[in-house]
């Protein structure tokens, strides 16, 4: 069972998984997920996970990724996020207890806030604020991760929580409002590039082939994580842009925007848990991951 498989993780974690050759269903309410996504042969449950619920038949595996991850969405939507974050991880792990499955949660790097360690190490307890923009994202995953580690400790499930890094790859939303997509429409449709601040703060770009890699090799393993997910490969803002409007040979400029209210300055992950217990790795470079988004299709 995959929550949030219509969206933009979601449904390359199901496509891999038919690959695989298991049968899969999707729990999806399309808030923010796209039917369209959704590759034939899985199956669909419309439902909300902040409110209970079930699917039919014996469940090996959940994998618990619906939550809005877009700025657009999560600012637009706080209370839907903090609902879908705590609501709703309580309720796929309930169903996971229900079902003896293991659970793998995602979790993202947004825990660690503006983070004064780096690289980031899954030790490193973060620099959050709690009541800032941002706050709804990073706060509901948090909490997450909490009721995570509660039903491990109580229950005795099977759980895992993967920390997430910055991923972009084909079926992000035009108007998804993250760095990649928002700089690709910009550039093919002439617009200015719109970086925020100086564009001194940087990102460590993973590939969502890369990361789906991670994530299923996390769901066969027995770890309860946290496992950061992510491509160690830091570069700045700007030099993504710049990066984008060479690689479209747009014309767009660059123009510079007042910074957002606790936008990271610097993101990283240490993954050398990842490579230890999990055999993995990102091995998509970027330039290679921005040539198969943009002959990807981008939904919406």
């Amino acid at each position: 069972m995959v929550t949030g498989g219509a969206g933009f993780l979601g449904s390359h974690v199901c496509e891999a998984l038919l690959r695989d050759g298991e049968r899969v269903v999707c729990v999806d309410d399309f808030r923010t997920g796209v039917r369209d996504n959704l590759p034939d042969g899985v199956g669909l449950v419309t439902a909300d996970v902040s409110r209970p619920i079930d699917v039919l038949g014996s469940v090996d595996l959940v994998l618990h990724l619906a939550c809005p991850a877009s700025p657009v969405d999560y600012l637009r939507m706080p209370v839907d996020t903090l609902r879908t974050g705590g609501f709703g991880t309580y309720h796929a792990l309930e169903l996971a207890r229900r079902k003896g499955a293991r659970v793998v949660v995602a979790s993202t790097s947004e825990v660690y806030g503006d983070p004064l360690e780096h690289p980031q190490r899954e030790t490193y307890w973060g620099n959050v604020n709690p009541i800032g923009p941002r706050s709804v994202y990073d706060e509901a995953k948090r909490f997450g991760e909490a009721m995570t580690t509660a039903f491990r400790t109580e229950h005795g499930t099977d759980t895992g929580i993967v920390r997430i890094f910055n991923t972009y790859g084909p079926r992000m939303r035009t108007d998804d409002g993250r760095m990649i997509p928002t700089f690709l429409r910009q550039a093919l449709t002439g617009e200015p590039l719109t970086v925020h601040g100086d564009g001194s703060q940087t990102r460590s770009l993973c590939h969502v082939d890369d990361l789906v890699r991670g994530l299923l090799a996390m769901a066969r393993s027995d770890h309860p994580g946290p496992i950061n997910l992510g491509n160690p490969h830091e570069v700045t803002v700007l030099e993504v842009a710049r990066k984008i409007v060479d690689f479209t040979g747009s014309s767009s400029p660059i123009r510079h925007l007042p910074s957002m209210t606790d936008d990271p300055k610097r993101r990283r992950p240490d993954i050398r848990l990842a490579r230890r217990v999990l055999g993995w790795e990102p091995v998509i470079s970027l330039d290679e991951g921005l040539r198969r988004s943009f002959a990807g299709h981008f939904a919406g």
